[in-house]
């Protein structure tokens, strides 16, 4: 139990990293600009949300198999093969989960006072001040609220993963695919056991994010 364990944890904080960067750096783009296909782009922004888990890990195959786009490139010049790795896993998860922080970040920066920018702009503070001093503290706590989410999400990620990675114990078994394999053996016991430690950690981090978001008001 312990190593499908290590794997989700692990598997889960740096699809979080990942996610919560590129959210982070896309929230605030949206945030401030105003441009044609805006909408259009926030939808597709959206998409790995609404997309059957399936749906969204065959995209992944196409994409980074041996004879995908990415997969291929990879492969010839670099050596790397994602599917059935655990770091198949974390792309997978990220991709997933990359709407939750994306919309959390969004929403966080939207409500800051862009009055507060404008006059640090105003004093002469180029972009990058604005955003550390100014705009990233406002945000913090809503972005954060949304990173809690973002990693009780991947941890319990499954669909995706397991077209991706697979389910190969001690190497890309996370805790979701480990239940799937206990109960298709049979093994109840096992199955309870994880089913309750990864909600108990699930509960954990929604409590968090709920306490995080209720101190914004």
């Amino acid at each position: 139990m312990l190593q499908p364990l290590w794997l989700t944890l692990k598997v889960a904080l740096l699809a979080t990293l990942v996610s919560g960067v590129a959210g982070i750096a896309v929230g605030r783009l949206m945030a401030r600009r105003r441009f044609a296909g805006r909408e259009t782009l926030d939808a597709l922004l959206m998409l790995p949300m609404v997309l059957p888990p399936t749906v969204l890990g065959y995209y992944l195959i196409v994409l980074l198999g041996r004879h995908g786009a990415l997969g291929h490139w990879l492969d010839a010049w670099f050596g790397i093969e994602l599917l059935f790795t655990w770091q198949g896993a974390v792309i997978a998860a990220a991709i997933v989960c990359f709407p939750l922080i994306y919309k959390a970040a969004r929403a966080a920066f939207e409500e800051g006072d862009a009055r507060l920018a404008q006059a640090a702009r105003t004093l002469g503070a180029g972009e990058w001040e604005v955003f550390w001093r100014i705009s990233l503290p406002l945000a913090l706590r809503g972005i954060a609220a949304g990173m809690a989410l973002t990693f009780a999400r991947a941890m319990g990620e499954f669909g995706a993963t397991l077209m991706v990675a697979g389910n190969l114990p001690g190497r890309t078994q996370t805790l979701s695919v480990a239940v799937y394999s206990a109960v298709q053996a049979g093994e109840d016991r096992l199955a309870l056991t994880l089913t309750l430690v990864i909600s108990v950690l699930c509960i954990a981090l929604l409590v968090l994010a709920s306490r995080l978001l209720q101190a914004r008001h």
